[in-house]
């Protein structure tokens, strides 16, 4: 397998990373995963996951890779959309400029996608915004998309015959020297009104990435710096697949995991602030939430407080401590 040598990268970093935490799904809007909060009261349609910390999926052969969690299923609760509508998916933060937006779907088996860990080669791939503009290392790239507007849309594919799937937003970090960082998460969906579209290619998320992918072990600030071209990995977006954000294009990439150790680089990362409202919440029970943990939203029951610093709305469904 492959692990990603990474050990500088504490928990004082973390607030660095990011994941999804909520969704809009054709105009209704529904609360993600609270990281760093129990589990316990948590209804969401999205799958639960752990922190914003890449070292949880650093092993890019493991099961953690699929949905940034160790094979944990669903809450029970889907969302439904129509074939050729649009979902979109909204970061709390997210610092890293660098790299690629990917979103996945994969199609569940008959029993439903709640127990369902998304394993083998059942995943497609709808979306992706590599490098758009510039050079690898002082361009604009989808990541820092990402970065600018804390949100994603894509579309579902009109062709997409109907059934239950899983959505997954990934975002592949380059800004470290040849120590790519992965962040998936995972959504349930019910897609009504489809077609006959076959989508593929199919993967198995377990042996698409590779850490000897030039693409993917790369130094964008130096070995690669100039370079006016870059190919997400993974396989190549599904023709019968449609964006609101420009898409690149891939070839089909799809490896067998291999024992790789990449080395770990130190370089100055760029950051932004997210222009977001602060608000001054009462004290749930006197409990106060941790840094970066979730402190309000519509149906949040938990802490309304905070450790340290105040609690800000992102959103209508998460409010977080900053």
């Amino acid at each position: 397998m492959k692990y990603i040598a990474a050990a500088a990268l504490l928990a004082s970093t973390v607030s660095a990373h990011g994941g999804v935490v909520s969704y809009n799904i054709d105009g209704t809007a529904y609360p993600g995963w609270s990281p760093y909060q129990p589990a316990s009261g948590q209804s969401t349609i999205e799958r639960q996951y752990p922190s914003f910390d890449p070292l949880f999926i650093a092993d890019l052969g493991k099961v953690n890779i699929i949905c940034n969690n160790p094979g944990v299923g669903g809450t029970g609760k889907t969302a439904t959309v129509a074939a050729g509508g649009e979902v979109t998916a909204f970061w709390s933060q997210w610092t890293h400029a660098e790299g690629c937006i990917m979103v996945y779907m994969a199609k569940c088996p008959s029993g439903g996608c709640n127990s369902w860990t998304g394993t083998g080669a059942s995943w497609f791939k709808i979306n992706q915004v590599g490098l758009i503009s510039g050079t690898m290392g002082a361009g604009k790239w989808g990541s820092g998309q990402v970065m600018d507007t804390l949100k994603w849309t894509v579309k579902i594919p009109a062709s997409l015959p109907s059934g239950e799937y899983l959505i997954r937003h990934e975002l592949l970090a380059l800004h470290q020297a040849n120590n790519p960082q992965f962040y998936p998460e995972c959504a349930q969906l019910t897609v009504t009104g489809g077609g006959n579209g076959t989508p593929g290619p199919l993967v198995d998320l377990q042996k698409t990435y590779s850490g000897s992918d030039p693409d993917v072990n790369v130094d964008i600030y130096i070995a690669s710096k100039d370079k006016t071209s870059y190919t997400c990995p993974g396989p190549a977006v599904w023709g019968g697949g449609g964006s609101t954000n420009p898409t690149t294009t891939a070839a089909v990439r799809t490896t067998t995991a291999a024992a790789t150790t990449i080395r770990t680089t130190t370089t100055t990362t760029r950051t932004t602030t997210p222009s977001v409202q602060t608000t001054t919440p009462g004290n749930n029970g006197g409990c106060a939430a941790p840094a970066w943990g979730q402190c309000g939203g519509i149906g949040w029951t938990g802490c309304t407080s905070c450790q340290t610093g105040t609690c800000k709305v992102l959103n209508d469904y998460y409010s977080q401590c900053s």
